[in-house]
């Protein structure tokens, strides 16, 4: 199974999102994520057996408890960068407890042998992927005539393992253990 841990949206902000969404898909045609898949991953995890997916619940379960963590969603930009992006994302603003949380679960799991996080952690919200060179003039000029780039903020008080599975239309996710922050 395809495993990640990560937090969830509020619905609040999943409608913000879409309705931002929908006004700027017409600008770029590109891999549009959907909404309803958003979330703040803490960690990936991969392909783990099933067979040790009760070790990996005790050992999430045991990641110290940060406290509600404040998160606000603001800001667009370009991943690895804005002249040859492969992703556009929604910025995430948070104090560094979230790192802490984020760093807690990458080493609960590199205890059980998932390979470490190379990268330096940045939370973000994977809006669009784009996988090959295009002309986004448009989406630029889209994002730049948006009246804010504010799209809400929220209390994290739990972090979640899901599965993901391929599908048509996506990856689809099944939400399988909560872990609360407090």
């Amino acid at each position: 199974m395809r495993l990640f841990v990560a937090l969830d949206l509020p619905d609040t902000i999943l409608k913000t999102l879409d309705a931002l969404s929908r006004q700027l898909q017409p600008a770029a045609r590109i891999g549009w994520s959907p909404v309803a898949n958003l979330h703040i991953t803490t960690k990936f995890i991969g392909n783990w057996p099933e067979t040790r997916l009760a070790e990996l619940k005790s050992a999430l379960a045991a990641v110290p408890r940060a406290g509600a963590i404040r998160v606000q969603i603001e800001g667009l930009g370009w991943f690895p960068n804005p002249h040859s992006p492969r992703i556009f994302f929604a910025g995430i603003r948070a104090p560094h407890a979230l790192a802490d949380l984020a760093h807690a679960t990458d080493a609960a799991t590199a205890r059980l042998g998932v390979p470490s996080e190379a990268r330096e952690f940045h939370p973000h919200l994977t809006l669009a992927r784009i996988k090959e060179p295009l002309d986004l003039a448009g989406l630029r000029k889209a994002v730049a005539n948006l009246p804010s780039v504010a799209f809400g903020e929220f209390e994290a008080r739990s972090q979640f393992l899901y599965s993901s599975r391929p599908a048509p239309s996506g990856s689809i996710y099944e939400r399988l253990e909560e872990f609360p922050l407090s």
